[in-house]
């Protein structure tokens, strides 16, 4: 009989030893292969603005440099990048859409044709918070234009969040749902030059 609880032991060691050893911070080349393999994806999103404001929406990513989030209702805003450029469309608002350089923003980190987070002084931390990696990385030659805080989870890598703390100081963090890779995204959706209508819309 004292056989049995030592079976059940070594049973419960077995299933946990590769859990524990999952659940580990993930390598900066495996998230780099990671990203550097996902060319296009589409997710829900919940984004908590830097006031502490909530809104949901659809974003559309087509590496590299292209991406788009879709805002639900009651909010009007739609972001695109694409073409080097950020552009913020308000359909509500009679002002002309505001727009900046790409490479100003700490998420064309992630956007680059070829992410090595490997680089100097890219990466200001890598740590793990008992499920999920979490990475900061900045633009090397430009730091005062602020950093992004990635998480991830293992086995296999997925990314779930960002957070963007800008160089003006105010943080913008991004919830992904399900990260549905792959498929065709035409280009007419990061078309910074018009506000064109999403595949579900």
């Amino acid at each position: 009989m004292r056989l049995i609880p030592s079976v059940l032991l070594g049973l419960t060691l077995a299933i946990a030893l590769p859990l524990a050893a999952a659940a580990q911070k993930l390598p900066l080349a495996d998230i780099s292969a990671y990203l550097n393999a996902l060319q296009t994806a589409k997710a829900e999103f919940t984004q908590i603005n830097d006031d502490g404001s909530i809104s949901t929406g659809t974003i559309y990513i087509k590496r590299p440099g292209k991406v788009r989030f879709e805002y639900n209702p009651p909010e009007s805003a739609l972001v695109v990048a694409g073409s080097n450029t950020v552009v913020i469309y308000d359909k509500k608002s009679n002002q002309p859409p505001e727009s900046y350089p790409l490479n100003r923003t700490p998420l064309s980190i992630i956007l680059a044709r070829n992410v090595d987070l490997g680089a100097a002084n890219m990466v200001t931390g890598h740590s793990f918070d008992g499920t999920a990696t979490v990475v900061t990385a900045q633009d090397p030659e430009n730091p005062d234009y602020g950093n992004i805080q990635l998480k991830f989870t293992g086995n296999p890598v997925e990314l779930r969040q960002w957070v963007i703390n800008d160089g003006n100081g105010s943080q913008t963090t991004v919830v992904l749902g399900d990260l549905q890779r792959g498929g065709n995204l035409p280009d007419t959706l990061f078309d910074v030059g018009r506000a064109a209508p999403s595949p579900n819309r």
